[in-house]
């Protein structure tokens, strides 16, 4: 079993969760929301008690856009929605919202999420697939040159990192004058990015956040009020903002996780200090990869992920009996997904560093044992 990092929270209660989502949350945020469950600073009340439109959440929720504006750095020209939905909802919004009278959009194609994406926009527009991996069963991530992009298109859509196949981008496409579209669900946080040079950025909470129904949206303000004729309120981007995401009541306690997580993400050294953990976390399990004769990794080293490692197992046979002996060592969630077998370390930025150690300390026993 794991030791967590924080006092209260007990070795016997916690395990190394590997999920690709809802995923692990740090200690330390928990601990934090227990304190505050039955009286949040004085209130009297929880946070999922309160009017979404009272003065107590209205600071949560003011506190939650600022820390996030400071930790990514987010230009005033741009928009923090929280809205609900997941990352799914925003493949209908995007184009919904985006197209501004254009009948295009480019999409590069990298996995199954932007899979979703292409087929939720094709019933909004023309999608032009500028790039694909498919070529390769989605075990690389296309260069720049490979990419043919439409200078007449609306918009440009990525995902920047794959967690079905661990694929990640390690680079900002250029797309000129055209925007640029990342769903970031999987890796938001986990590294330094430029705002400016994204039209819009989205990312569903429960992997690097908070707890599943919070969605966050990044939009350039000039993006702003495009919506399709006839799109539903809750679907048009300019009644988000017009109503500072509270047109109806938001995912509220979910939301007060998100803060909480953003708090603790400056404490530990915002985002530059968990980049470098996350490059030394995933380091140590692909290092061990690439050493093993008995576990592999699939994906092209220049674009493998540093949140989702998937790995098959020399002997497909053992892959129960790997399943059932990590979850005697207190780790979980390491089945790969359906599409692809396999296993499948999630290393978010609430994942310490002893998680991967631990993880890596059994793979090495199991292939000693087995291999």
């Amino acid at each position: 079993m794991m030791m967590d990092d924080v006092k209260g929270i007990t070795a016997t209660t916690r395990i190394y969760n590997f999920s690709p989502g809802p995923a692990m949350l740090s200690g330390e945020v928990l601990e934090r929301a227990r304190e505050e469950m039955l009286d949040w600073h004085g209130s009297g009340m929880s946070v999922m008690e309160m009017s979404h439109r009272g003065k107590e959440f209205m600071t949560i929720a003011a506190q939650a856009e600022a820390d996030l504006r400071e930790l990514m750095r987010i230009p005033a020209q741009y928009k923090v929605l929280f809205l609900q939905g997941g990352a799914t909802l925003q493949f209908a919004m995007v184009p919904i919202n985006l197209l501004r009278g254009k009948k295009s959009a480019d999409y590069i194609y990298t996995g199954e999420w932007s899979k979703k994406s292409i087929a939720e926009a094709k019933i909004f527009c023309t999608v032009n697939i500028a790039a694909s991996s498919e070529d390769a069963k989605f075990n690389y991530a296309p260069t720049q040159d490979q990419w043919r992009l439409d200078p007449n298109a609306a918009y440009v859509h990525y995902t920047p990192n794959e967690t079905i196949n661990g694929v990640e981008f390690q680079w900002i496409p250029d797309t000129g004058r055209v925007p640029l579209v990342a769903d970031m669900s999987s890796n938001i946080l986990s590294r330094a990015v430029e705002v400016n040079r994204f039209g819009l950025i989205y990312a569903g909470a429960q992997k690097n956040i908070g707890p599943a129904g919070l969605t966050i949206v990044i939009v350039r303000e000039d993006l702003i009020g495009w919506a399709l004729p006839d799109t539903p309120a809750m679907l048009d981007y300019k009644v988000q903002a017009d109503n500072e995401s509270m047109y109806n009541t938001p995912p509220a306690y979910a939301l007060y996780i998100a803060g909480l997580t953003f708090q603790w993400l400056k404490k530990n050294g915002g985002i530059t200090a968990m980049e470098k953990r996350n490059i030394e976390k995933a380091g140590l399990l692909y290092d061990f990869l690439d050493n093993s004769r008995f576990f592999r990794n699939h994906v092209r080293k220049s674009d493998r992920s540093r949140m989702n490692v998937p790995f098959t197992l020399k002997n497909t046979a053992l892959e129960e009996e790997f399943l059932i002996q990590a979850r005697m060592r207190g780790m979980v969630q390491l089945k790969g997904h359906r599409l692809v077998g396999g296993m499948r370390a999630s290393i978010y930025n609430a994942m310490p560093i002893e998680g991967v150690q631990t993880l890596v300390g059994f793979m090495r026993d199991f292939e000693d044992k087995h291999g």
